[in-house]
């Protein structure tokens, strides 16, 4: 049977032999488990991607969430998959078991997330968003708050949101209008509308719990006044028992180009009686509390992105191998040649092989960024703690805003793979193109993304982080260069690494000089820089793995081949364009901003 979500070898591959996370059980964290215990683990995931999501996702998408009179209703197939997904705490794969999680690796929960979104992005959208509220309770909740909420917003009886978003405070949040009044007993009183708030209402749980940034009283204005408010729909007592509905009003439902599914609503606090809620964490720290969440969910949906992309590129090769259409080139004048399966054609075969360039590259980025995130939980010194922790803050927005970049290319390809039948829902790709395009946008934009790594990220540290980052690079083109089957594609990189060290130089010197504005015009065009850097690397260290198999002969070895013949087409044919895109931001042009509002026209 052909698959349809991920390539279970591939995942495979980054795991155990890429990645080597079976060296995890040698930490005191994770020394019960083992290799077996990980593949049993992502079998159980992948059994419940296919049997019980995937059925869900065209159903889901036709019927979509409802609205009435404030409360949203799910598809119904939703019910039994969200049911078996809390009984399987499939919610809290890497939280400690302490505080109900399996206590599994990050990594681990990367690459289910990978097949629960390729298998239905809605429903893995309301999962995500429960636990990031969960993590910002056991994170900043007082010891009341986490017995109050924890348990129940962690095992899925709970549902949890992440509301920032208002109508005329898109992403300058500092703007925001929603305000807090103290009550004498401590509680809030909260007012103000929030809007595109992902499962802000939903018939699969019996309570959602809202973080809801607002400003107290008399605070200050801008982002530094802000603080966050743990504000439910039901109000909930200090034995954790729930209480009178505390006027949480779901408006409307939003009409989206794509997961339909996903209940993405505008919601009122406080219009129809008073709305309390419990102050999480100190006053005025609400955004350096949120952006916990943030981080956290960028990351997700960066997974999201590779599982779209993964979803679309299987369905695409499947559909090039089956489909017949045309002779080959080589016996296009053989009256007598028969018809060919498209996967035969060369303009096929290259959509193809950029489609298994991206979605592997992206999986070893994500799922690297993922055992980076481990490792900081397992090492032993501060200095190696802040050196992950350095590379996961430095990836997250190439995490977040190249994977999904790329998802939606990747989408389009599939596509154009299926010609006229890939643009109908007759066939699942466009509905993966659709549901894809939202992942470049919320959560920050493509362009926030980019700000935050010229203007944040780069320079961490003095630009230490971004220097051992390269390190990290240039080892395994080091590696590389000493192994014939790899040396000219290290060499090839390693060009590439050297040109991009002066590009991320002078653009960074750019960004804090007078030609700020011209360098944040080319933010986009370098984060894209640094993600094909970062995806040569990783072929580059998919192709050290890769050699050594293929001269052995082992087996898999079309698998192996494959590997060394996609290094080769993204460093050798994807990675030159990257050159051009450098030259283009080393010019630094201003045309972008130096134009006047006028001449654009219109």
């Amino acid at each position: 049977m052909a698959q349809v979500l991920s390539d279970r070898r591939d995942v495979q591959f980054v795991l155990n032999e890429q990645l080597q996370i079976g060296d995890l059980c040698k930490s005191e964290r994770y020394g019960d488990l083992n290799t077996k215990t990980f593949d049993l683990f992502m079998n159980e995931a992948r059994a419940l991607a296919t049997k019980e999501l995937l059925p869900t996702r065209e159903e889901s998408d036709r019927v979509g969430a409802t609205w009435d009179d404030g409360n949203v209703t799910v598809p119904p197939s939703f019910h039994r998959a969200y049911k078996l997904f809390r009984e399987g705490e499939w919610l809290t794969i890497a939280d400690d078991i302490e505080v109900g999680g399996q206590g599994m690796p990050q990594v681990l929960a990367f690459a289910s997330l990978e097949l629960f979104a390729a298998a239905n992005m809605a429903f893995s959208i309301y999962t995500m968003l429960g636990h990031g509220a969960g993590k910002l309770i056991e994170v900043y909740g007082s010891e009341l708050q986490k017995k109050m909420f924890l348990g129940k917003v962690y095992s899925g009886e709970w549902g949890g949101t992440m509301c920032l978003t208002e109508p005329e405070a898109g992403s300058d949040v500092g703007a925001l209008t929603t305000t807090a009044v103290k009550n004498e007993d401590g509680t809030y009183n909260i007012t103000g509308n929030k809007i595109f708030i992902s499962a802000a209402d939903h018939d699969l749980v019996d309570n959602v719990v809202h973080p809801v940034l607002a400003r107290i009283e008399g605070d200050p204005a801008g982002t530094s006044g802000i603080s966050i408010f743990l504000v439910p729909k039901y109000w909930v007592n200090e034995d954790g028992t729930t209480g009178d509905y505390n006027n949480v009003y779901v408006d409307r439902i939003e009409e989206k180009m794509g997961i339909h599914a996903s209940a993405t609503c505008s919601v009122q606090f406080g219009a129809k009686g008073p709305c309390r809620g419990l102050l999480l964490g100190e006053e005025r720290k609400g955004m350096r509390i949120m952006f916990h969440m943030m981080n956290e969910e960028r990351l997700n949906v960066g997974v999201q992105g590779l599982g779209s992309a993964s979803a679309a590129y299987l369905l695409a090769l499947n559909y090039a191998r089956e489909r017949v259409q045309g002779k080959e080139i080589l016996k296009s004048r053989d009256p007598e040649a028969k018809g060919a399966t498209i996967i035969h054609h060369p303009d096929v075969r290259r959509m193809l092989i950029q489609m298994k360039a991206y979605v592997e590259g992206l999986r070893s980025l994500n799922y690297f960024t993922g055992l980076c995130m481990d490792k900081v939980v397992i090492s032993e010194s501060d200095e190696e703690k802040a050196l992950y922790q350095g590379f996961v803050d430095l990836l997250t927005p190439i995490c977040k805003g190249y994977s999904t970049e790329k998802s939606v290319l990747v989408c389009n390809d599939a596509i154009q793979t299926y010609g006229g039948y890939g643009f109908t829902k007759e066939y699942p790709v466009e509905q993966l193109a659709r549901d894809t395009k939202i992942l470049t946008i919320y959560e920050g934009t493509t362009g926030i993304q980019a700000a935050d790594l010229l203007g944040r990220k780069l320079g961490m540290q003095k630009g230490q982080v971004f220097m051992k980052f390269l390190e990290q690079i240039n080892a395994t083109i080091a590696k590389g260069k000493e192994m014939e089957a790899t040396k000219a594609l290290a060499e090839n990189l390693e060009k590439a690494v050297i040109k991009f060290s002066e590009t991320a130089m002078s653009v960074g010197k750019a960004a804090a000089s007078e030609k700020v504005l011209a360098a944040f015009g080319h933010a986009t065009p370098f984060m894209e820089v640094m993600g094909d850097i970062v995806m040569g690397w990783m072929h580059l260290w998919r192709a050290t793995v890769a050699a050594p198999m293929v001269e052995k002969g082992k087996k898999d070895l079309a698998f192996y081949k494959g590997q060394m013949e996609t290094a080769r087409y993204f460093i050798n044919v994807m990675l030159p364009i990257t050159f051009g895109k450098m030259d283009s931001i080393l010019a630094l042009d201003d045309a972008a901003v130096a134009i006047d509002d006028a001449s654009f026209g219109g």
